[in-house]
């Protein structure tokens, strides 16, 4: 008697485990094509572009400026113009702004990755949102991010890039 009321619980949790298996609803997007196809994230490449071309430009004159400080200092020298002393001390300060050159080149790779973020954030935010809508209106317990290569199979209706595209109004 006691193993046949085991048996009956252990078919009634796989029942209920079934059910709730067959209740749960999995769906995917592939969140690179759903960012390219943003026109925020178009207009938000295209400042961040700007703000990189604004720095390189900014980077180049200083190199150019040093290659003439440099060039000037070598016909000065060719000319004897300049004491070894005063040579030795043109050139620790040249050294100096090549030093300057290359910490603003680092300051500068680090405003590009700070703008980055600062200005896709925002973005990245908003799909997040309205992936958590679609799931939640649809009652998708996991959506799965197809761009990272890690759903190996996937039934086209379960991809819901459409509902969050219609969520984003696009």
């Amino acid at each position: 008697m006691k193993t046949h009321i085991i048996k009956i619980l252990a078919l009634a949790v796989l029942f209920v485990a079934s059910i709730q298996m067959q209740a749960q609803k999995f769906g995917y997007i592939n969140s690179q094509v759903l960012i390219q196809d943003m026109a925020e994230v178009k207009e938000a490449n295209a400042n961040i572009e700007t703000y990189k071309t604004q720095l390189q430009k900014k980077g180049e004159e200083m190199v150019t400026k040093l290659t003439t400080k440099y060039q000037s200092l070598e016909a000065k020298r060719n000319n004897g113009e300049l004491s070894p002393k005063q040579l030795e001390v043109e050139a620790q300060t040249l050294k100096a702004e090549e030093v300057k050159i290359a910490q603003f080149e680092q300051e500068s790779q680090q405003k590009i990755i700070d703008k980055s973020e600062t200005v896709l954030k925002p973005i990245r935010d908003k799909i997040q949102n309205a992936i958590n809508e679609v799931a939640s209106e649809q009652g998708y317990q996991y959506i799965f991010d197809a761009s990272l290569g890690i759903i190996l199979y996937a039934d086209d209706a379960t991809d819901v890039s459409t509902l969050v595209k219609s969520k984003l109004g696009m």
